[in-house]
């Protein structure tokens, strides 16, 4: 795509103000009842925004941010790509699908690199999150790869398995690890030796992001590399261990390692060949680090194996990490950032660690870096190290007084935020939590509309997918706890203080987020570019 600067709109009268972008992460419209953790919060402001003439409800999940199908729930990482991009691109699990079903994925150099090294005595090692979540990995993609191992005659193979318990239910991971074992011991009838070798839940274990702990991913390479942690006879064993522990559920899983005859099954060595599975980038960065650098001070590796190394996916293609990659990610070129840094705009971008990379890198692209630093300034507000529920107003308070210095300054015409305390606590499941981080959303937009209105600004809020919006799901009159993403739809609001142009909406068909960089280009003053989806709204 030519990146060119963009057409002026005509008889659009500019405005003083900024444009103002507010993502509520995890915040979508649900069914309104006690279940729907954005419905029972005190929410003054949204409850206001919400009857404003300029709302939509956005189609935020499937294909509509170019999953699979419409059963696929929506993720930050899809959502914030459409909500940059003005277009829908095949997303990870759908690339990495049809890389499976189609063969491709095993005709590329990375696999064959990997055949050398296991047809030459090296072990093959699987890495990655164990659920049909569909947001970082898929079980069946694994299952699938596996089963070719076999057919291939792989002689060893070990996986090394980190347990969900949110983008799936809380305590679902031996449903997992049963599938995983069936297929493991089909493999083994035939003479082959695959076993699980060690494991642990996302959020402690390996799964760590945006260097918001490194400590997390210290304890998966001690339990996948060096075999270093709590032992057990097996990855059943190890889960049922830790449910003795009520409160405990499958992100927070200790590590564990799997031994036999007291040694661990399956440490990673010289000449091995490690694949991490997940799709998706932002939490499997820096275990891909810690086996590709040289110079590495995040913590003592204490020995690093001679291992071809590979990604189901390039998690970060500007810093080429991995080096090595089964699956060729979707290129995203023309964002709408590229076409205001063209365009002259000056942007500005905002979130705390949690959600950092999702209003630079996936905002981006999938980029890292600025794409003109001259015109735009990212700011980073480092999220707290403690779970969720214990401090649901997370960082948003000092998120805000951020914005409204920016504001006060006016040196950014466009300045976007993402609010991360609906998705991030949502995930935790407890209603009371999630009920304060909506709050605390909902006040500090409060003081947003207070500042752009005193500048005579816009201000647009959405989300980029639903989660707070279902605490709890009935099954058989027992509820159970909802800690997923949801299929809901998102919030879409246009408050206008500048009163210089009439906005209507377009009243585009099944609207979706892809739909909002077409009408940012338009509340800016431009015309969007002829390769975005449509605008939601029209000028007269």
């Amino acid at each position: 795509m030519q990146i060119r600067p963009l057409e002026k709109l005509e008889n659009f009268n500019s405005y003083s103000g900024p444009l103002v972008l507010v993502i509520m992460d995890g915040i979508g419209i649900g069914k309104r009842d006690e279940s729907d953790g954005v419905y029972l919060a005190h929410t003054p402001m949204l409850d206001e925004l919400f009857q404003e003439p300029l709302f939509a409800q956005l189609k935020a999940h499937g294909t509509a941010v170019g999953q699979p199908s419409d059963e696929d729930m929506g993720n930050s990482e899809v959502g914030h790509n459409a909500l940059g991009a003005g277009r829908v691109f095949a997303q990870g699990a759908r690339l990495v699908n049809e890389a499976i079903s189609s063969g491709k994925i095993y005709k590329g150099m990375a696999w064959q690199s990997i055949m050398d090294r296991v047809c030459s005595g090296g072990t093959l090692h699987f890495i990655g999150l164990l659920s049909d979540g569909n947001v970082h990995s898929h079980i069946q993609q694994l299952l699938s790869i596996i089963r070719h191992c076999a057919e291939k005659r792989v002689p060893k193979v070990r996986v090394h398995v980190l347990t969900d318990g949110r983008d799936v239910a809380e305590r679902s991971a031996l449903i997992y690890i049963d599938q995983l074992e069936q297929v493991l011991a089909e493999c083994n009838q035939n003479g082959l030796d695959y076993h699980i070798a060690s494991g642990g839940g996302r959020m402690l274990v390996t799964m760590d992001r945006y260097e918001a702990d490194w400590r997390i991913v210290e304890r998966g390479w001690k339990a996948h590399v060096l075999g270093e942690g709590k032992t057990f006879s097996s990855a059943k064993e190890a889960v049922e261990f830790y449910y003795q522990d009520p409160i405990i559920n499958d992100q927070f899983l200790g590590e564990f390692v799997i031994v036999e005859n007291g040694k661990p099954i399956g440490t990673i060595e010289d000449n091995d060949a490690v694949v991490f599975f997940n799709f998706r980038g932002d939490r499997a960065i820096e275990l891909s680090r810690a086996f590709e650098e040289d110079d590495f001070p995040y913590f003592d590796r204490k020995r690093r194996p001679k291992v071809f190394y590979a990604g189901m996916m390039q998690y970060d293609g500007d810093k080429f990490i991995p080096k090595n990659f089964l699956v060729e990610p979707p290129q995203i070129e023309g964002t709408v950032s590229e076409f205001l840094c063209v365009t002259g705009v000056k942007s500005y971008a905002i979130s705390e660690t949690q959600k950092f990379g999702h209003v630079t890198y996936f905002w981006n692209g999938n980029k890292s870096g600025y794409v003109d630093p001259n015109l735009e300034l990212f700011e980073e507000i480092t999220s707290d190290r403690v779970p969720f529920q214990q401090r649901p107003w997370m960082k948003a308070g000092e998120i805000t007084d951020a914005v409204l210095e920016q504001i006060r300054k006016g040196n950014y015409k466009f300045i976007r935020l993402n609010f991360a305390n609906g998705d991030m606590v949502g995930h935790t499941g407890v209603a009371p939590a999630v009920r304060i981080a909506v709050e605390t959303v909902d006040l500090c937009l409060t003081r947003i509309y207070n500042a752009v209105k005193a500048v005579d600004g816009v201000l647009v809020i959405t989300a980029d997918h639903g989660n707070a919006d279902l605490l709890f799901t009935e099954k058989k009159g027992k509820r159970e706890p909802h800690v997923a993403h949801t299929l809901n739809p998102v919030p879409f609001i246009i408050k206008d203080f500048s009163q210089k142009n009439s906005f209507r909406l377009s009243n585009v068909p099944n609207p979706g987020l892809s739909n909002v960089a077409s009408t940012l280009c338009n509340l800016l003053g431009f015309k969007a570019p002829s390769e975005y989806d449509p605008s939601l709204i029209t000028i007269s």
